[in-house]
């Protein structure tokens, strides 16, 4: 065998072996396009507009929205007193109940199962109820079938009205540009983990909408709570929050609202400069950016015909919560509305009912 042939043998070998590398990354990546995807189960297709937050960036100025200032701050709760007896139901009591948050008197619906407790005490769910104008909230008219769905299955439920909501002390503040009703959100946990009948270690939140953005605040901020359902949440980034959520119908804040002057974007710009200006800090106040740190499994649902809240808002989560190899679920609704009403709303109740009992 000549130099020219001694050249070409290994040659023709490099060649060979590059085909059948090439030939392995086409059958790899065609078997993986076409894997199949349960109809209503969504995996996480492309990147959110986040940025995640490992360590404070350096900021000249701190705000108390800053996700790592929250974690500093003390949510202890207070003792729960029942304030009223309701007429109870075949299978749960309830009542309207009260505990401390900041100083406030909250007010909150409270429901036991009638059953004895299981050793270690009950789970219970941390309720967080979506945006109503305050002057028009009451305890026991809202979300009264979502609230009789998880009692029923056995959950000590507790869902706190807010500060400022009907008979609670405290103003309407707000929750994307204000701590004030995470901060009831995590005293409320924090007091409900002191309930005789609840087991402390197995307590969860679950959100709608403004409750959503709650929720997850509050995930990220106390490494305790045991697991997550999100509604149809406000749960972005504030740039998306920022350039692509434009409701059907334009929030305006209630006469109460005006009256409190609660905290707006724009105070927040005058103060650190718009989301161009000062990314970091616009960063450092969104909690989808700190879901490495999220405390337990979260399980996701959204209507695609949703006209308060972009559906888009809960595909970012579920890909933020995926890259971070957090465990997540994420059921869409073909058609369905913010509320997931009608059959939707049947199925995904039982979906988080069944996921709160895995995980609590």
């Amino acid at each position: 065998m000549n130099l020219m042939q001694n050249l070409r043998f290994p040659l023709a070998i490099s060649i060979l072996v590059a085909a059948v590398f090439a030939l392995a990354i086409s059958l790899t990546l065609n078997n993986s396009n076409s894997a199949s995807i349960a109809p209503t189960m969504v995996q996480a297709t492309k990147p959110p507009n986040v940025a995640v937050m490992d360590a404070p960036k350096q900021i000249h100025k701190t705000h108390p929205l800053q996700i790592h200032e929250m974690r500093k701050e003390s949510f202890p709760g207070s003792n729960i007193e029942i304030v009223e007896t309701l007429a109870p139901k075949s299978s749960y009591s309830q009542y309207i109940a009260s505990y401390e948050s900041e100083e406030n008197k909250i007010f909150a619906l409270l429901t036991i199962p009638s059953s004895d407790p299981p050793e270690g005490g009950f789970p219970a769910i941390i309720f967080n109820h979506g945006y109503i104008p305050p002057e028009e909230y009451k305890t026991e008219e809202k979300y009264v079938a979502y609230v009789d769905g998880f009692a029923r299955e056995g959950f000590v439920v507790f869902k706190p009205d807010y500060r400022g909501h009907g008979d609670s002390e405290g103003e309407p503040l707000g929750a994307y540009y204000s701590t004030a009703y995470t901060a009831d959100a995590l005293n409320a946990f924090a007091s409900v983990a002191q309930m005789k009948t609840v087991n402390p270690k197995r307590v969860g939140m679950w959100g709608h909408s403004m409750g959503g953005h709650i929720t997850l605040r509050s995930m990220v901020v106390n490494e305790n709570i045991k697991a997550g359902v999100i509604w149809a949440g406000v749960v972005a980034s504030y740039q998306d929050m920022s350039s692509k959520w434009t409701p059907s119908t334009p929030w305006k804040p209630s006469p109460r609202e005006v009256a409190t002057k609660r905290p707006s974007r724009q105070d927040i710009i005058d103060e650190f400069g718009t989301i161009e200006e000062n990314p970091d800090f616009w960063n450092s106040i969104a909690p989808i950016n700190f879901v490495d740190d999220i405390s337990g499994p979260v399980q996701i649902h959204h209507g695609t015909g949703d006209t308060t809240v972009p559906w888009a808002f809960s595909e970012s989560l579920n890909f933020a919560l995926t890259l971070a190899n957090k465990d997540v679920e994420f059921f869409s609704y073909e058609g369905a509305d913010h509320n997931l009403s009608g059959s939707a709303f049947l199925t995904a109740l039982a979906r988080s009912a069944e996921f709160f009992k895995k995980h609590l």
